[in-house]
Parts: structure tokens; sequence; C-alpha cells
């Protein structure tokens, strides 16, 4: 028989999931529509690009007259099946969504033209975009799946997550270069820059570093999987226990 301690328990951990989803839904909504003002308002009248999944999106539309919203679902359907094998089917969901839910904002809501400068574009496209990037990490999503590719290749090929996604961002903005201008290709790279601080400021606060210490048997799987899987840096402390026997 279920005491009323269990149904008590149990209420209170299902009032505190249903919390914590709701939260997830307004960080995303939130996400979708920072990233689409960013796009809409200032992005796409310019040309400009992002990194990632999104940068590719942007330059493929600039570049043809496929439509900006079409893009993002179909370049981002390879990274959320690959989601929902190397990190979860709930991720997977979620990514899906906030994809979905930007691409139907990208489509239905009309944003003004904010600014034509160049550098104003650049800046606060960035920050817009990756405002809106970060708020959906924080819900636990994305709305660019480049990270998702990076984690996946550098469990195969045994580089850093940070190294793969240079890579494809040096690709992304040396075909922006040629097929658009070197002009275009600079101010991408504002645009990235400060896309990805935003980022890191939304996702881990205004501290410039966080450090964890972890106490464990298992301290070379552990590292290995901080290296591999979350690509950050780790020091190992190595402790010895000397015990004192006490006189009688």
């Amino acid at each position: 028989m279920i005491s009323s301690y269990q149904n008590a328990k149990a209420y209170k951990k299902s009032v505190l999931a249903n919390k914590r989803h709701l939260k997830d839904i307004v960080l995303i909504i939130a996400g979708i529509l920072s990233a689409s003002f960013g796009f809409k308002g200032f992005l796409l009248t310019n040309h400009f690009i992002d990194g990632g999944a999104t940068g590719i999106s942007l330059l493929i539309s600039a570049l043809t007259s496929i439509p900006l919203y079409l893009l993002i679902i179909l370049i981002n359907i390879p990274f959320v099946i690959l989601g929902a094998i190397t990190i979860g089917k709930q991720f997977a969901i979620k990514t899906a969504l906030a994809i979905i839910g930007l691409a139907i904002c990208l489509a239905v809501v009309e944003f003004p033209n904010i600014t034509d400068d160049k550098l104003l574009v650049a800046v606060f496209g960035g920050i817009f975009l990756g405002t809106g990037i970060g708020l959906t990490m924080r819900g636990g999503g994305v709305i660019d799946g480049t990270e998702v590719l990076a984690i996946y290749l550098s469990k195969k090929i045994g580089v850093t997550i940070g190294d793969i996604i240079i890579v494809i961002n040096v690709i992304i903005f040396g075909s922006a270069a040629f097929l658009l201008s070197i002009e275009i290709a600079l101010y991408s790279m504002i645009t990235y820059f400060a896309a990805s601080k935003m980022v890191d400021f939304i996702v881990e606060g205004i501290d410039e570093y966080i450090g964890v210490t972890i106490v464990s048997s298992h301290c070379e799987e552990i590292r290995m999987m901080i290296i591999n899987v979350l690509g950050r840096g780790v020091t190992v402390y190595s402790g010895k226990k000397d015990l004192v026997k006490g006189a009688k």
C-alpha cells in the first residue's frame, strides 16, 4: 500500500518536473524570437552569415532563391538524428521543436529592418542570434546543430570539439569570401564572434570560468569524457591519505 509520504513525494517530484519543462519551453520560445529578430532585423537584408549550420543556411539562402526557413529545417535534419543517437531522444525532440518553431517564426512573423550600417548589423545581428542560440541551449535543445556534429566527430577521430568547430567555420567563411565577397566574409566573422560570445554569456554566465572538483576512483575515465565529449580542460591532482595511529 502506498503511504501518504510516498504520494506527497511523487506529487512534489511531478510539480518540479512540470516547472522544469515549463521553464525549458519559455527559454526555447524566447530563443526562437531572439534568433528570428537577429536574422530578419539585421542579417538577411545585408546577406551576412554566421558560423555553423545557421551560417550554411544563410549562405545558401543568399546564393539561391530557397527560403531561409526551409533551409534551417533541411540542413539541421541530419544533426537532429545525430543528436538522438549521441545525446538522447529528449534532446533531439526539443531540438526538432526549436528548429521547427524558428522556421515558422521566420516564415510568418515580420520584423523591421533595423539598420543598414554594416558594422551595427554584424555586431547586433550576432548578439541577437547568439542570445537565441544560448537561450535554446539553456532550454535543453539547439537551433544550430554544428556542436552535435563536433561531439560525434571528436569521439571518432580523437580531436577536440573546438578544433572541429573552427575547421567547419573556416570552410564556411572561406566559401562566403569566394562566393559572396571578402568584405561580407569579414563582417560575417564579426557576427560569428559576437554570437559566440553571447552564447558563452547566456550558457555559462558572467564568470570568466567555472571550475568543478571531482573526487573519484575512476579519474581516468572521467578525464577522457570531459576532454573528448565536453571539449574542456582538466587538471588532475594526485592525493594520498596517511593513517596515524593514536596512543591508547
